[in-house]
């Protein structure tokens, strides 16, 4: 649908799914007016891509995919380093720490989130505590990873797991705690928390379930050792933490825009507040196929909110209606997590299956149904059958005999 021409629009948010958003925006209307704003330095680049480049797999100008030449063609007024004060949803008014204030027609909140800080004694005035949320995140790790033989990190979450095997990869010796049982327990089950230990130990990785930091011995603001909660002490020279994100919208205290975990909206992406949209991590959106409001932090769910919230900025009415999907290389395997995966969601049923898979390594494959409905997928090892699963889970086919659901296995 094309723009109401001259229409102003404020994306808060320069990820990929805020610079896609402006990217459709302004191919739709030559003449509207389009600021995006971001609190980093940096024009687009990709997250996905930091692993590898913490790994010295990929240099980092490949990280980069716009620079700034490309927003002064497009004609977005992009303002780094900038941070949003207030909005006045009343007024259609966004103010900043500098410059401004931006009236608009339209506003999207694409902020993603912040990383949580490791908050125990011994942090304050030490240096080499990363968390891997960020570019420069990325870039001071490298440098320290360069001069450093022992590592701990903490954590059981993928961003845990990405700073683990790049830290590996680079020669230095680590120890993963996890306070849990085992990694990604909200999604994986003993069985495929064990071949994940498995994976991880035969590369090198120490693997301490039941620990988390307690405090953070240093010296001269270098850390030296980290002792667990059990008392337990570990060579550390670089420490890093996979302690989830608190997502960004602290800013619209002031404003009626609904917030409960992420941003509320609707399956259109518009937030209770006519013109306020959000899209990207930060979004707690409504999903016909589940049938109610998620948070879904992964880059292909924010580039399609880009794409779709672009339209509906601009005036359209089309839902947003996919199958999430988050896909790692998990050391010399995968891992792929499709639609609806949550070993602790009770409405749940679940069904895994394990087999010998290519290169000695071990097939997974777990499977999540709603009153037997197919609703996500788990796959650890080879990713044959992916786009078939991802499929099959948006067609929402039923599957309620064990003999149906074993079948799954087999899909490629």
């Amino acid at each position: 649908m094309a723009a109401e021409v001259g229409k102003k629009y404020v994306i808060i948010g320069n990820g990929i799914a805020g610079t896609t958003c402006a990217q459709m925006l302004r191919k739709n209307d030559v003449s509207c007016s389009i600021w995006l704003i971001t609190n980093e330095p940096h024009p687009l680049y990709n997250r996905v891509s930091l692993p590898r480049y913490l790994q010295g797999l990929l240099p980092e100008q490949k990280v980069f995919i716009r620079n700034l030449e490309w927003h002064e063609q497009q004609n977005i007024r992009l303002l780094t380093e900038t941070l949003v004060t207030s909005v006045d949803t009343e007024g259609r008014v966004v103010h900043l720490d500098h410059g401004g204030p931006l009236p608009y027609d339209a506003l999207l909140v694409a902020t993603g989130g912040w990383a949580n800080k490791l908050d125990v004694p011994g942090v304050a005035g030490t240096q080499h505590i990363y968390n891997f949320v960020t570019l420069d995140d990325t870039r001071e790790i490298i440098a320290r990873a360069l001069e450093s033989k022992e590592a701990v990190t903490s954590g059981g979450s993928f961003i845990a797991y990405e700073m683990t095997e790049g830290l590996n990869v680079r020669g230095v010796h680590v120890t993963w705690l996890m306070r849990g049982p085992y990694w990604l327990r909200s999604i994986l089950d003993a069985e495929g928390g064990q071949l994940v230990d498995n994976i991880a130990t035969r590369h090198g990785v120490t693997i301490v379930h039941g620990d988390q930091i307690d405090h953070v011995v240093a010296d001269s603001g270098v850390p030296k050792t980290v002792v667990g909660a059990t008392g337990k002490e570990y060579p550390a020279e670089v420490i890093g933490v996979g302690l989830g994100l608190t997502l960004n919208h602290g800013f619209l205290a002031s404003t009626p825009i609904e917030r409960q975990t992420g941003i509320m909206a609707n399956e259109y992406l518009e937030t209770n507040v006519p013109g306020v949209f959000t899209a990207g991590d930060v979004a707690e959106f409504y999903d016909p196929m589940i049938g109610r409001h998620t948070v879904m932090g992964t880059w292909d769910n924010a580039l399609a909110h880009g794409r779709i919230v672009a339209i509906n900025m601009a005036g359209g009415h089309e839902p947003y209606v996919d199958v999430a999907t988050y896909t790692s290389p998990l050391f010399d395997t995968n891992i792929a997590v499709m639609g609806i995966a949550e070993s602790n969601n009770p409405e749940l049923e679940t069904f895994m299956k394990m087999a010998p898979g290519d290169k000695g390594n071990t097939d997974y494959r777990k499977y999540f149904f709603k009153e037997n409905r197919l609703v996500g997928s788990v796959f650890i090892g080879s990713p044959k059958g992916r786009k078939k699963l991802v499929e099959l889970i948006r067609d929402g086919g039923n599957y309620p005999t064990q003999a149906e659901r074993e079948a799954l296995f087999d899909v490629r």
